[in-house]
């Protein structure tokens, strides 16, 4: 077990990316199950030592990165920008995107009820979804999925950490409130008040 750890460290300092579990099991030669167990004790490690690197699991993926009690002297140290902050819309259109993936940019128009061009391609940029095919219908519109760096921004380890909602479905029947027959409305106003022109 200490070998494979160690091994997994070194693979995940040299490689500054996200490392799927299945590659490194196929390389190495090792059940996937082992390969989790290994990063996992690996993690556990170097937290309870408050050592000043940690061990992130991203799904099925590990990466390496500083902790985040040392966040203040890396940056300091290294000058690194802050990222910046994501708009009210910028948000929204994330949140879209990671509850329903993959999702379409009109899906997330349909949902927001505005253009949200800017905002898809602003979390482009910032990485924090990514393309991942096309739909099978006439136009073959883009989809997109949320990415690694999308959980290690939320701190999540997977998409099933995510805060249950209540998803909304366009084929479900839309229930309206029970109307009035047209005999049971009444044919006079009611005293001291208009009479309404129809």
């Amino acid at each position: 077990m200490d070998e494979l750890k160690y091994t997994i460290e070194a693979i995940l300092f040299a490689a500054g990316e996200p490392v799927p579990a299945a590659r490194m099991a196929q390389t190495l030669e090792r059940d996937e199950s082992e390969i989790h167990a290994a990063a996992q004790a690996l993690s556990d490690e170097l937290a309870f030592a408050r050592r000043g690197i940690r061990v992130l699991r991203l799904d099925e993926s590990y990466q390496m990165c500083s902790s985040s009690e040392m966040a203040e002297a890396v940056t300091r140290t290294l000058e690194t920008r802050k990222p910046p902050k994501l708009s009210a819309s910028q948000l929204e259109t994330l949140t879209i995107i990671a509850y329903y993936q993959p999702a379409t940019r009109a899906y997330v128009e349909q949902l927001r009820g505005v253009d949200s061009s800017y905002t898809v391609n602003a979390l482009l940029t910032k990485k924090l979804i990514e393309e991942c095919g096309r739909l099978n219908v006439p136009g073959r519109p883009i989809l997109y999925k949320t990415t690694p760096d999308f959980l290690r921004t939320f701190g999540l380890q997977s998409l099933d950490e995510l805060p249950e909602i209540k998803k909304i479905n366009f084929a479900d029947p839309v229930q309206l409130p029970e109307q009035q027959s047209v005999e049971e409305l009444p044919t006079e106003a009611p005293e001291g008040q208009m009479e309404m022109q129809l």
